[in-house]
């Protein structure tokens, strides 16, 4: 059977590992081309090229810092030169840090908002261009259930995602007309193994889902391939929660 993404290309920021990881993985094996982006995980990026053109996609690595937007032009550049398109953009680097707010530095505020809500800024306007020439795209943010729970010591990554689903709808009413499809998804408790910096995920009675299990970073992957098929263009603008039932809206 054909693959539905044959031929489309895909750059996925903080894609070395977990839920990143999993969805460069889902995109590829429909035949996507892939671009892994990482601030400096080479080793680990390069790890996962080598799996991503094993399913027969082609696979690019390109270390850069989504924060600063000479560099983001940079790698977009490389990508056109290397590709001459670029189809879907997952913004899903992040910082998940956790700092009483009180004890916050405001360089600690700055890094994590400036990694979540500004990476997506600089990466979506370097992108957009090339996908308006295309005649269409998709971009996929991603947001946190945080964003509607909140949680303590972490008012900098609540902030910037719920700032994201924001930035999401604006961007999907601004650019409808011309066929990018921009949406948010909000994951839940996602188990396995965590950067140093987020913390342990809570696994006592009362912060299971009503499913009974915590989600795994394929509950993620799963729902971005869906939203980068070709006949998901008529839904945008939209926070998809994926929380195994602990928000239900």
């Amino acid at each position: 059977m054909t693959k539905q993404l044959q031929g489309q290309v895909a750059l996925l920021t903080g894609a070395v590992r977990r839920n990143g990881r999993a969805m460069a993985l889902a995109l590829a094996n429909d035949g996507a081309d892939i671009v892994i982006n990482a601030r400096n995980s080479k080793d680990e990026a390069e790890a996962l090229a080598k799996e991503i053109e094993a399913t027969g996609a082609k696979a690019l690595v390109h270390l850069a810092d989504v924060t600063d937007r000479k560099q983001v032009d940079g790698m977009v550049d490389t990508i056109i030169k290397t590709f001459g398109r670029i189809d879907i953009l997952i913004n899903n680097a992040a910082d998940r840090g956790k700092t009483d707010f009180l004890k916050m530095s405001y360089e600690e505020w700055k890094h994590v908002c400036d990694i979540i809500l500004d990476g997506a800024f600089h990466c979506s306007q370097a992108v957009i261009p090339h996908m308006l020439k295309q005649g269409g795209g998709r971009i996929i943010n991603m947001g946190g259930m945080t964003a509607r729970t909140s949680a303590a010591g972490r008012a900098h990554v609540v902030s910037s995602k719920a700032g994201i689903e924001g930035f999401t709808r604006a961007l999907a009413f601004e650019f409808a007309k011309d066929n990018i499809a921009v949406n948010c998804i909000s994951p839940g408790k996602i188990g396995g193994e965590r950067a140093a910096t987020a913390g342990e995920v809570a696994t006592t009675p009362d912060a299971i889902p009503p499913v009974g299990y915590m989600g795994e970073p394929k509950h993620i992957a799963v729902i971005a391939h869906a939203l980068c098929l070709p006949d998901a263009c008529y839904t945008t603008g939209q926070t998809i929660n994926v929380n195994g039932g602990m928000i239900m809206s």
